[in-house]
C-alpha cells in the first residue's frame, strides 16, 4: 500500500533553516506530483509547494524566495529546504502524493521560535 513517511521536523529559531524529507513507498514515485502541505493550529491545510513529475515546482507567495522542494526519483523521496524561517511558518507539515484520491503522511511539526 501507499506509505508516505515525513522528518526533519523540529524547533528552530527565526531565521534558521530546515529541511524536511517524505519517503514514498507502495507506488511508482516517480509517476506522481508531490506536494507539502501544512496546518496552523486554528487554521486550514494549506499548500506550501508541489512539483510535478517532472520537476516544475509551484510555491505558495508566503514562501516563495525562502523554501524550495526538490525530488528523488531515483531514492522515491521528496523534500522540502526552508530557510529564513519565520514564526508564521510554524506548523505540522504534511507531505502528499497526487495519485488517485490522494495520500497523506502523518505529518512532521515545525515550530519557529522570535
Amino acid at each position: 500500500q501507499v506509505q508516505l513517511v515525513e522528518s526533519g521536523g523540529g524547533l528552530v529559531q527565526s531565521g534558521g533553516s530546515l529541511r524536511l524529507s517524505c519517503a514514498a513507498s507502495g507506488y511508482i514515485f516517480s509517476f506522481s506530483a508531490m506536494g507539502w502541505y501544512r496546518q496552523a493550529p486554528g487554521k486550514q491545510r494549506e499548500l506550501v509547494a508541489s512539483i510535478s513529475p517532472g520537476g516544475t515546482t509551484n510555491y505558495a507567495d508566503s514562501v516563495k524566495g525562502r523554501f524550495t522542494i526538490s525530488r528523488d526519483n531515483v531514492k522515491n523521496t521528496a523534500s522540502l529546504q526552508m530557510n529564513s524561517l519565520k514564526p508564521e511558518d510554524t506548523a505540522v507539515y504534511y507531505c502528499n502524493a497526487q495519485i488517485g484520491e490522494g495520500y497523506w503522511g502523518h505529518g512532521t511539526q515545525v515550530t519557529v521560535s522570535s
